[in-house]
């Protein structure tokens, strides 16, 4: 099962109001484990960057203006994405620019029944708990500490891990277990018919070690069962 675990960054909140994509992170899972794979990209979004936004991402006017508009990356994005599942944290806000930068491009927008909400995870396993990614990293114990600013790549990566622990932590694999398992009960059945079986062994004294036994115990003396009697 192929899966893509992404983040972006933006100009803002609202894609509808004006605010642009200016990041993207993608990272590749195959059965919920990383392939190595991965996409990455800045997008310079054609308006200024507000400074709460900047003081989130760190991306600045002057990092992003040598950058490529998104067109001129949407179709690289759209092949690498395939069609995955696509995995993010509150993942409504990242659909939404994707899809109105694909809109901006005349392009098909990516259906929303490929997303993953890891937020909904979150609220099914941990009710009434904090929900942000630095909360739910600190909860699994997923190391973070390199994380000063957002950024769209790093934070897919911290996803990735926190996507694991919330469908089933590292026992994901159990039908792979349950596999090797039945492969193993096979292998045993397959050993049970070759087995040769050997007769019972006698376990009856013979008549030389009754004998034997009898002279031995005529050489005690007063013996302690036969004095109780």
């Amino acid at each position: 099962m192929r899966e893509i675990i992404f983040d972006t960054e933006t100009t803002g909140l609202d894609p509808q109001g004006g605010d642009r994509l200016v990041e993207i992170g993608c990272i590749e899972m195959i059965n919920r484990v990383p392939t190595g794979r991965t996409y990455h990209a800045y997008f310079n979004p054609g308006r200024s960057m507000p400074a709460g936004a900047e003081a989130v991402h760190g991306l600045s006017d002057v990092f992003l203006s040598d950058k490529p508009p998104f067109p001129e990356k949407a179709a690289e994005l759209i092949e690498f994405l395939g069609d995955a599942k696509l995995v993010a944290h509150n993942a409504g806000f990242d659909f939404g620019f994707l899809n109105m930068e694909l809109s901006l491009c005349a392009m098909d927008p990516v259906c929303r029944t490929r997303m993953i909400d890891t937020v909904a995870l979150a609220k099914v396993r941990h009710p009434g708990a904090k929900l942000s990614l630095d909360a739910l990293c600190s909860r699994y114990g997923i190391d973070r500490s390199h994380r000063v600013k957002h950024g769209a790549l790093l934070d897919a990566e911290l996803l990735a891990q926190l996507y694991v622990e919330l469908t089933g932590g590292r026992q994901i694999g159990l039908g792979l277990v349950a596999e090797a398992a039945a492969n193993d009960a096979s292998s045993s059945a397959i050993t049970q018919r070759q087995r040769v079986f050997r007769a019972p062994r006698p376990h009856t004294a013979s008549e030389g070690e009754l004998a034997r036994h009898a002279a031995f115990v005529a050489t005690l003396a007063a013996p302690l069962w036969l004095s109780a009697r």
